[in-house]
């Protein structure tokens, strides 16, 4: 599989991941309870992503790795969940609902890269 793939692979595990959590959520909780889980659970799911990546197969900095991460998912958010799925953009214009989380996302899986390469490199 070719280094891209697998870098787009990783992007996607890491947006279903959040995805399930947005989709779940509001079957046991209430929807600012889920946004908060969110801006929680999709940081953690990136940096374990973010790590394993840079353990098994490397090739990126870890930035370019985390911006990946957060150009696929901004992508999949706007190209396929707010038109098929919410019916509408509103997401893009909440804070705790997407940046917030995007923005974590990426310090999470460019901290986490960043210190499995350090740790390769001992």
């Amino acid at each position: 599989m070719s280094k891209a793939a697998i870098i787009v692979a990783f992007a996607v595990a890491v947006w279903a991941f959040c995805g399930a959590i947005m989709g779940i959520g509001p079957l046991f909780m209430s929807m600012d309870s889920t946004l908060i889980v969110h801006a929680i659970g999709g940081p953690l799911g990136a940096a374990v992503a973010a790590a394993l990546y840079h353990r098994f197969f490397a090739g990126v900095s870890p930035i370019a790795l985390a911006a990946a991460y957060v150009g696929t998912a901004l992508a999949l958010d706007f190209f396929l969940v707010a038109p098929v799925f919410v019916g509408n953009y509103d997401m893009f214009a909440s804070p705790l609902g997407l940046w917030i989380p995007m923005a974590l996302i990426f310090l999470a899986a460019w901290g986490a890269g960043s210190v499995a390469v350090k740790a390769g490199e001992a």
